[in-house]
């Protein structure tokens, strides 16, 4: 069990104890991009919605009007019928255990007319914002449509900050814009890490491609203490060592950036530690057989697709005694029975490090609820892998810098 034993600095942000929101048309953004069937439509995983539900639940508490924005999938400006909101819709209904109105568009006369009819403590939720190729686009126009409807923007989706689109960013243009509860502890949570987080700091980074954690690898070359590397990541950062790694996932015309950054680590006083063994196999299939080898071993057609039994233990054993750990990115292939044992293991040693610990990144996330990890067993579970990254990389986030409060 993982306890919050530190206190993060005071939030830069307009947040909702800014705002007096009793009466108002409360534009509110979430992230509804929810895993589902795209046959039944069904909604397979609906942590997004609920942790959406502390804000809309003050929202509706303090009298106002809710109206929720969100996007679901990548439609590229298309009306896709099985990205439309309806189950969404139902869904936050069912949570809420109150009605929920859902509309067929997002923008336009008919919208303005129901949300014009709207009374406290109603609830709307608005289609697909990404129905709209102005969304992404962030166009004016697009935007002026959206902000008439409302008398106040809220963000609330973290996972979308870092994009500069009509509703992440657009809107506060217009409107007095606040941060949602949710975006809140994101960044009360992450915060520390760009500051003087507690000791040991281990940054696990996994997952498929280099070019994803380039940016917090470097960012982060002063600040930790070790980075645990494995995956597909770990592949090229082990070609570039020398070894030979057979058939296995690697970014050949990444192999000299990984050269670099591990010189640079070792001039830092840094360690990147790769796995010494690795599960590999011939086959990439749910009954795979697998063999635990020496990386020296690799060769020929083999595939690297898991760390090893050491190195899992060694990773674990790290974990364990650290104060401060921060993981993004699964192991090897852990969607296949054969392969889990190196994103288990971690997941495992996160949950039972008694250290601040946070995890972020839908393949991160989906590993923790596969493997049963208890929510409450880790200090932080981040909604937005991509923004969670460009955050602690030190980048500007559009959606974040609107809602800065003015100095």
């Amino acid at each position: 069990m993982n306890f919050i034993n530190f206190q993060p600095p005071h939030s830069p942000l307009q947040t909702l104890k800014d705002a007096s929101v009793s009466g108002k048309r409360v534009l509110l953004r979430v992230d509804y991009n929810v895993p589902h069937c795209p046959e039944t439509r069904n909604i397979t995983d609906s942590a997004r919605i609920h942790a959406s539900i502390p804000t809309i639940a003050y929202l509706l508490d303090h009298g106002a009007k809710v109206i929720v924005l969100s996007h679901l999938g990548r439609p590229k400006g298309k009306i896709k019928s099985h990205l439309r909101l309806e189950k969404v819709a139902k869904e936050l209904e069912k949570i809420l255990k109150k009605p929920v109105k859902k509309l067929d568009d997002c923008i336009g006369p008919e919208v303005e007319k129901k949300v014009k009819s709207m009374k406290r403590g109603d609830i709307l939720v608005l289609e697909n914002v990404r129905f709209y190729p102005e969304e992404e686009a962030n166009h004016p126009e697009f935007v002026k449509k959206l902000a008439r409807l409302g008398d106040i923007f809220v963000s609330d989706s973290f996972g979308t900050v870092h994009r500069e689109h009509a509703s992440t960013a657009g809107i506060s243009k217009y409107l007095p814009s606040y941060a949602g509860l949710l975006l809140e502890k994101e960044m009360k949570a992450l915060s520390p890490l760009l500051g003087n987080p507690e000791r040991p700091f281990l940054l696990v980074v996994g997952g498929a491609k280099i070019d994803t954690k380039i940016g917090i690898l470097k960012s982060f070359l002063h600040k930790v203490d070790a980075f645990l590397i494995g995956g597909g990541l770990a592949n090229t950062f082990l070609a570039a060592q020398g070894f030979n790694i057979g058939a296995s996932l690697c970014q050949k015309d990444k192999i000299d950036m990984a050269r670099e950054m591990m010189l640079e680590a070792n001039k830092a006083g840094e360690k990147i530690i790769l796995p010494t063994d690795v599960v590999v196999t011939d086959v990439i299939a749910s009954n795979s057989k697998t063999l635990d080898m020496p990386i020296e071993d690799v060769e020929g057609a083999l595939k690297i697709v898991d760390i090893g039994k050491i190195t899992a233990r060694r990773y674990r054993h790290l974990i364990e005694k650290s104060k401060t750990v921060v993981w993004n990115g699964p192991m090897g292939l852990y969607e296949y029975a054969p392969f889990q044992n190196g994103t288990r293991e971690v997941a495992s040693a996160i949950r039972d490090t008694k250290g601040i610990t946070i995890a972020g990144g839908g393949d991160t996330l989906d590993a923790l609820k596969r493997f049963n990890i208890p929510e409450n067993s880790i200090t932080h579970i981040s909604t937005g892998g991509g923004a969670m990254l460009e955050f602690l990389e030190g980048k500007t986030l559009p959606g974040i810098e609107v809602l800065k409060k003015i100095m």
